[in-house]
C-alpha cells in the first residue's frame, strides 16, 4: 500500500530510516546531481541534499503520512548510515569527504528536527561511494571511486546480518542476490542463487525478521526476499518508480516489532528523482522475530 511520495528535486540514491528513539519516525532521503558549469573551460560539479521527513503511516490524514521537515545542501551523497548507538548520520560524498552530522530537535517540536554538523574531514581525492559504521560505532569504512577502502578493512559490497551472526549476503551487477554460511564460504549456501532481474544496488535486513531482505534491484525495482538455509524465494516486488532503483529501507517501528505486517519502507530511484514511502503486502503470515 502506498501511503506517500515526494519529489526530491536532484537524483535520488539513497533512503536511511533513523533507529533510535524519539526519532523513529525520521526519515533521511539523500540526493546526488551532476551539474554543468558554463566557462571556457567546462567544469563538473557534484551537488546534493539531505533531507529529513517525518513518517507516520498510521495517520487518517494522508498529507501527514509524508512529510518535508529539513533539507541541508551538500555535496553529492553517494552514501549514508545512521550510527548504530545514537542518532548521528555519515555522509560519503562526491567530494572525497566523510561528514558527520547529528539529528536533533531545535524547539522541541516535531517540525524542528534539523541535522546539526558535528565534523568533516577529507578522505581522497577520489569520491567517496560507502560508509558504514563498526557494531561499536567507534570507527566507519568508507569505500572510494579509485577501488580502495579507508579506515578498517571491510569489504563495502557485503552486508552483516545482524541477526543471524554467520550468514552473509552479497549483491552483484550479474543480478544474482548470493546466501553465504561464513562457516563455510566454498560456495554459497542456495544451490542456486537467486536471480533479481537488475543489478543488486542494495541490500536492508528487516530489522526485527531475520530471513527478511530488502533488495534495490537498479533496472528492476525492489524486492522482498525471504532468506535462510533453503532457496531464496521472493516473497513480493515493487515496481511503481519509474528509474534506476538505489536506495531501500526499512523503518524500526514499535507496531513493527510485534506485527510484521505493519512494515514500513522507504525507496528511491535516480534519474526520475523520485521517493516513495509504502507498505508490503505479503508479510501477513511472516511473524517477527524477537
Amino acid at each position: 500500500m502506498d501511503l506517500g511520495s515526494c519529489n526530491l528535486g536532484g537524483n535520488a540514491d539513497a533512503v536511511e530510516f533513523c533507529p533510535h528513539r524519539p526519532f523513529r519516525h525520521i526519515l533521511a532521503a539523500a540526493t546526488y546531481t551532476l551539474q554543468e558549469q558554463a566557462g571556457e573551460e567546462q567544469q563538473q560539479d557534484r551537488a546534493g541534499t539531505v533531507s529529513l521527513f517525518s513518517v507516520d503511516a498510521g495517520a487518517d490524514d494522508e498529507s501527514r503520512r509524508l512529510r518535508l521537515l529539513h533539507t541541508v545542501e551538500t555535496a553529492g551523497v553517494f552514501d549514508m548510515k545512521w550510527s548504530p548507538t545514537e542518532p548521528l548520520l555519515a555522509q560519503a560524498d562526491a567530494h572525497g569527504r566523510l561528514v558527520l552530522r547529528r539529528l536533533e530537535q531545535e524547539d522541541g517540536s516535531e517540525e524542528g528536527v534539523v541535522l546539526t554538523d558535528v565534523c568533516a574531514g577529507d578522505v581522497s581525492s577520489s569520491m567517496c561511494l560507502y560508509v558504514d559504521w563498526n557494531q561499536n560505532a567507534d570507527s566507519l569504512s568508507v569505500g572510494l571511486s579509485d577501488g580502495s577502502l579507508s579506515v578498517i578493512s571491510m569489504r563495502e559490497d557485503r552486508l552483516e546480518n545482524p541477526l543471524e551472526g554467520n550468514m552473509l549476503l552479497t549483491g552483484s551487477y550479474d543480478e544474482y542476490l548470493r546466501v553465504w554460511d561464513m562457516r563455510s564460504m566454498v560456495k554459497p549456501v542456495n544451490e542456486k542463487s537467486l536471480n533479481l532481474g537488475g543489478g543488486v544496488w542494495r541490500i536492508k535486513y528487516h530489522p526485527r525478521t531475520a530471513d527478511v531482505i530488502l533488495a534495490a534491484c537498479m533496472h528492476n525495482g525492489f524486492a522482498i526476499v525471504k532468506v535462510g538455509t533453503g532457496d531464496a524465494t521472493v516473497m513480493e516486488t515493487y515496481c511503481k518508480h519509474e528509474s534506476l532503483a538505489y536506495g531501500a529501507d526499512w523503518q524500526t517501528s514499535e507496531v513493527a516489532e510485534h506485527n510484521t505486517y505493519s512494515s514500513v519502507i522507504a525507496t528511491c530511484s535516480f534519474y526520475d528523482r523520485l521517493l516513495r514511502v509504502w507498505q508490503p503486502e505479503n508479510l501477513v503470515n511472516h511473524p517477527s522475530k524477537s
